[in-house]
């Protein structure tokens, strides 16, 4: 199994202990790949880790969501980690604001999704976190 891949049980899951009806922020840790890697079969001309997913699956992304309760709410490099395991890097972090869970669930649990879209985010990431937030009230 690919560790960067969203899986059906953890969506379950997510589904499971995330409220119902309320927005979700879901907090992305990004590590790219020096040179994208595609599966064999997938027709994609070379590029950077960063220029797959800035260029190819960010796009392909938005398009998926089009007309969904989504907006970013803040997308950066990451200069350095204070806390953390001894040599993890991260190259970007992004907060993504969904109108709820079912409204992140309802784009990535796609078959058009897994297709078009997903490809781009495994060539381009060596390493990935996705996290579930809840806005503290």
């Amino acid at each position: 199994m690919n560790p960067i891949e969203i899986t059906l049980q953890a969506l379950d899951a997510a589904e499971r202990a995330i409220p119902a009806g309320q927005p979700v922020y879901m907090l992305n840790l990004l590590r790219y790949r020096a040179q994208a890697r595609y599966e064999d079969g997938f027709d994609a001309a070379p590029c950077t880790g960063r220029e797959a997913f800035n260029e190819r699956y960010r796009p392909a992304f938005r398009r998926l969501a089009a007309g969904k309760p989504l907006a970013r709410m803040f997308s950066g490099p990451v200069l350095t980690s204070l806390v953390g395991s001894p040599g993890e890097r991260w190259d970007e972090a992004a907060i993504n604001e969904y109108g709820d869970f079912a409204t992140f669930r309802s784009i990535v649990d796609t078959e058009t999704y897994r297709r078009e879209v997903a490809p781009h985010r495994h060539a381009a990431l060596e390493d990935f976190r996705l996290v579930a937030l809840a806005k503290a009230m």
